[in-house]
């Protein structure tokens, strides 16, 4: 077995943006592994590490050089082996030269097509150290930078530019050229505490040397673990707890090596700012972590994390403090500003604000929502009256300054402003919540005016973006509108709103200052597209169902097949197939659609329009056809009252039936009126089976 020691690659950078310090971390460490297992060199395990100026892996227990494997080869056919005389050809002489052996040593190989030469032995695997440099090359072209970025007068590409690299297998140098720069052991400690020049000496005591002598917290998740444990700890001393996110949590820890929690404070008449204000300007500004009162109030302080042990950590927090309030009283500024005139006052503003080329104003766009919104209200269950005014009010506090400021709060200031101007509590919960949801895990909106309005305003956004062709390409989305998809139908589904999608469409595309040249085509194409994003949401597992209900391609397709109107209708027959899925009569039931879709398909034509029940001769048929004939009146009420499982439950009566016209019944009899007769029977019972979803998708038994 091939030695084994750990090996180190890191690459040390200019300082790597904060928000994409995970994913490369992730990244690499998944590259290299993959790198690792292509090239068949064994390791135990590879860890990752990445701070603001260094991505590194350590391979664990890597081998030194690849094992040894039996290679086949096989050469030129057996008859072209030899010339006239005996001799080898040149074919067969070329062969064993490029497998290292002579022509007496080669083999035949037998098969039913003819006899080849052919090479049989065993190789010796490659050094680890002239794969390594390759693998490691390889890995870092695949991180996802985004943009790269060049230096000095070289041509080497980077998220940032490099200043040295380390590869070590064991004690020993792997040598190489990664980005520019030689690989060796030196590596660099914290910018402003322990040793600025570091060798390793081993590749296993790459994280013990960067904490002890380099005051670096290497390990992504040892550092947010850090961080987090002291923020924590800080914030009980203030009284609270912490205001925090993942992703606020994944962007300190990007930007620190050796994090130390202090605490600062602000005064309490700030806290008459709305909270979100607040937390914008402690969060987003300033990357601080906010502390709230187990009351549920938050507490006039904070949470910073200072990437230094300082001399004076008092001092630090002082700095923090001052910063702070600098932002609170810019903040406290606007939101007094902001109060001084109505927000119904900034609505004519709106005119003057462009929203798309091709689109109109805000003012315009506006317009459309209160159309939209009024239109959507019985179907939400909202008062159309307050859903109308919503709207009217719903895009205004984008002319605030706090939103100016911050905005990320639009939306959340409108509702605020909303309710200091007196407007009915249903309206300002809609202005606030017509943007959720925000994203995927993000909840819809709680009222029904808010549903009408946030449907509004996604129906609007995808039919003004497509007629001016602003549609995603790849996997660039500029305008978010897989994300307005999205939304939309968690709306309609999580919210129980049974929306005519396509309906709803083409009336936001008729409201559209850009007009089409072929509307249908285009409510069609967007209909496709947010099938498409619901298609996703489904396979990924990120419906309400999905700790029970598994949607495979197969379930999702057959439902799609009939393109139900409604994305709730949709999530009903999806949930109700997938329940019936378990039963043996499903498999029956897809199997025997199959049978009869390849009959109908491959008779010579359609049949007769109806079934001549003189011309069922056979007890078969005869018994098939009055049980399709009982079951018929009832399903079709199912369907009507959206009972899909009742409805199922009807289908599966059919099963016996069906096997048994299948047994004894020629339906493509010589006869053409028998066939004709038999065809129509089957082409009903397809055309019912096929009301529900099309169970030919489904996965039956052959």
């Amino acid at each position: 077995m091939p030695a084994r020691s750990d090996f180190l690659l890191e690459i040390g950078v200019e300082e790597l943006p904060p928000k994409a310090l995970r994913g490369l971390d992730r990244a690499l460490r998944s590259e290299f592994r993959q790198g690792l297992e292509e090239a068949g060199l064994e390791f135990d395990e590879v860890d990752s590490f990445a701070t603001p100026r260094r991505l590194a892996v350590v391979a664990r227990k890597l081998a030194t050089r690849q094992p040894s494997r039996v290679v086949e080869q096989r050469g030129p056919p057996l008859a072209a082996a030899r010339v006239s005389g005996g001799d080898w050809s040149r074919a067969a002489k070329g062969f064993a030269e490029s497998c290292g052996c002579r022509p007496e040593d080669l083999e035949t190989l037998r098969t039913d097509k003819g006899e080849w030469l052919m090479y049989r032995g065993r190789r010796a695997g490659k050094p680890a150290a002239s794969l390594l440099p390759e693998i490691a090359a390889r890995a870092l072209k695949r991180l996802p930078v985004g943009r790269a970025m060049r230096w000095g007068s070289g041509e080497e590409e980077f998220i940032r530019p490099v200043h040295w690299v380390v590869m070590l297998h064991g004690k020993r140098v792997v040598p190489g050229r990664l980005l520019g720069r030689r690989s060796g052991r030196r590596s660099s400690g914290h910018r402003f505490m322990g040793q600025k020049r570091l060798s390793m000496p081993t590749a296993t005591d790459y994280a013990v040397v960067l904490r002890d002598r380099g005051k670096v917290i290497a390990g992504f998740a040892e550092r947010r673990d850090a961080i987090l444990r002291q923020a924590g700890e800080q914030a009980a001393r203030l009284g609270g707890a912490l205001v925090s996110s993942a992703e606020l949590l994944d962007e300190i820890t990007g930007l620190v090596e050796w994090p130390v929690a202090l605490t600062g404070r602000f005064e309490e008449r700030f806290l008459n700012l709305p909270d979100e204000v607040i937390v914008a300007s402690l969060q987003e500004h300033l990357r601080f972590f906010p502390v709230r009162h187990d009351s549920g109030g938050l507490a006039p302080g904070f949470v910073l994390i200072s990437n230094l042990e300082s001399r004076d950590p008092a001092a630090v927090s002082a700095g923090a403090e001052r910063v702070v309030r600098a932002r609170l009283k810019d903040a406290d500024f606007f939101f007094e500003r902001d109060c001084s005139e109505p927000l119904a006052g900034r609505i004519e503003g709106l005119d003057r604000v462009r929203y798309q080329q091709g689109l109109g104003s805000l003012g315009d766009r506006t317009g459309r929502l209160v159309n939209l919104a009024a239109e959507l209200a019985a179907e939400a269950g909202a008062d159309a009256a307050t859903a109308e005014r919503a709207a009217r009010l719903c895009k205004a506090d984008l002319l605030t300054g706090m939103v100016g400021e911050f905005p990320g709060l639009q939306g959340v200031m409108g509702e605020h402003y909303a309710r200091h101007d007196g407007e009915d509590e249903d309206i300002c919960r809609a202005v606030g919540e017509h943007y959720a949801p925000r994203h995927a895990r993000d909840a819809i909106p709680s009222g029904p005016a808010g549903r009408a309005l946030a449907l509004a305003d996604r129906l609007d956004m995808l039919a003004g973006l497509f007629a001016i062709g602003r549609r995603p390409k790849g996997a660039s989305d500029p305008f978010g509108l897989r994300r307005a998809a999205l939304a939309t139908l968690r709306i309609c589904i999580e919210g129980g709103i049974d929306l005519d999608l396509p309906a709803r469409l083409g009336q936001a595309l008729a409201l559209q200052p850009a007009a089409s040249e072929d509307p249908q085509s285009l409510v069609d194409e967007l209909y496709g597209f947010v099938m498409e994003r619901l298609r996703a949401w489904y396979l990924d597992g990120l419906h309400p169902e999905a700790d029970t209900v598994e949607v495979s391609a197969e379930l999702f397709a057959a439902v799609r097949a009939r393109s139900p109107a409604s994305p709730l209708d949709f999530h009903r027959r999806l949930l109700a197939l997938h329940s019936f899925l378990a039963r043996p009569a499903a498999a029956d039931l897809s199997s025997a659609n199959k049978r009869i879709a390849n009959i109908l398909r491959s008779a010579s034509g359609p049949g007769s329009e109806g079934v001549d029940a003189s011309l069922l001769r056979e007890p078969e048929e005869q018994t098939l056809r009055a049980s399709y004939l009982l079951l018929l009146p009832q399903y079709r009420q199912r369907l009507d009252d959206f009972d899909y499982a009742g409805a199922l439950e009807l289908l599966a009566s059919l099963r016996r039936p069906l096997a048994a016209f299948f047994d004894n019944v020629m339906v493509m009899s010589e006869d053409d009126a028998l066939r004709a007769n038999r065809l129509a029977l089957l082409a009903g019972i397809r055309e019912t089976l096929l009301q529900l979803a099309d169970f030919s998708l489904l996965p039956g038994r052959s």
